[in-house]
């Protein structure tokens, strides 16, 4: 195996010179656990730390490490041990806004190439939900593809049904339909995989997404738990990991997220609801907010039928949220920034 066949192709190699020196080797993160890593290279995965002055440079944990990441490394204790010594610029992202009351990013995983969100076609199936993936994808310009999972628990008339719903929701997104027990669709998955590139899959616990790797790998290789009664999964994955296929593919499995938050990811709105952006560009005023002002194409869309209210209210909550927490992320920004400036002066006063 070589970094070509990780994914290291031409865009990276072109920041090897800004980015490494003499001494360093190139290896991809295949696992983050705190402040844990494991990254892979050309033979086999090595344990690994962050350089006490890369860490003491990072300004914020976007900055980190993630699991998808290239990185410079050098390595110790007959190569057993590797020290992280820079990230390379990253292509393409999946994050967001850290869980719980902190304004803050969190990365989910960086250079993937096609996202598949999953969704459970039984009680899991949530539009609103599946918007959320779409605009982190988008946010990331990471490729998307839905998968509606466990297609086996309702019948064929119910399954067109959702599939009828997502269209109708304006969702243009390339949807795969499948059930791992009956192995329908999955034909249709396989032929979207090529070896080099990157997936990542994106969903909430007990949806499939590691029971779907394990029927790649065509074994149990991945923990999954038995269904409920409900037939439903439960949680397993307790932590992001990059997994190399026999076949070349390479997958990166995540736990369940219970929270979605936005934060910064208006291009990504704009982009998951492109045809609502378009209408507006009709609006009587450039700066229409599409909530009462005469002359809303928007609003008259909503009125004759052609644009669903749900669509339109999903819209508005997710462009409001993205900017609200933007507001605060650089707020918080400037007064990371002027504390720090605050303490560099504090030091250079104590030395005088």
């Amino acid at each position: 195996m070589n970094l070509i066949d990780l994914g290291f192709d031409s865009w990276f190699e072109a920041h090897v010179d800004d980015m490494r020196q003499e001494d360093q080797g190139i290896a991809r993160v295949s696992a983050v656990d705190r402040n844990s890593y494991i990254i892979r290279n050309e033979i086999r995965e090595i344990p690994a730390e962050l350089a006490g002055k890369f860490y003491f440079h990072v300004e914020s944990p976007v900055e980190l490490p993630c699991v998808g990441d290239w990185v410079t490394v050098n390595y110790h204790n007959d190569d057993t041990l590797a020290i992280i010594h820079g990230v390379f610029p990253r292509r393409t992202f999946l994050r967001r806004k850290r869980a719980g009351v902190e304004v803050d990013y969190q990365m989910i995983a960086a250079n993937i190439d096609i996202a598949f969100i999953v969704q459970s076609c039984h009680f899991d199936f949530n539009l609103p939900r599946m918007n959320r993936y779409l605009v982190m994808a988008d946010d990331g310009h990471v490729e998307p593809i839905v998968i509606l999972a466990k297609t086996d628990l309702i019948s064929h008339d119910e399954l067109q049904q959702k599939l009828a719903a997502i269209k109708q929701a304006g969702i243009t997104t390339k949807v795969i339909a499948l059930s791992n027990i009956t192995g329908s669709g999955f034909d249709e998955f396989q032929q979207v995989l090529m070896p080099g590139r990157t997936y990542c899959l994106l969903g909430s616990s007990g949806v499939g997404k590691t029971t779907l790797i394990n029927h790649l790998i065509g074994r149990d290789a991945l923990d999954t738990k038995a269904v409920s009664g409900t037939g439903e999964g439960t949680h397993t994955t307790s932590r992001r990991q990059l997994i190399v296929l026999v076949k070349g593919m390479m997958f990166i499995d995540t736990p369940g997220m219970r929270e979605l938050g936005l934060l910064g990811a208006t291009d990504g709105v704009n982009k998951g609801f492109e045809d609502i952006i378009e209408l507006s560009m009709a609006c009587r005023y450039a700066d229409c907010s599409h909530t009462q002002e005469s002359g809303c194409v928007v609003l008259t869309a909503i009125t004759n039928g052609e644009l669903s209210e749900e669509r339109y209210s999903s819209f508005l909550k997710l462009r409001k949220e993205s900017e609200h927490y933007e507001m605060s992320y650089l707020d918080k920004r400037k007064k990371d920034r002027a504390f720090g400036r605050f303490v560099k002066t504090a030091k250079k006063n104590i030395k005088k």
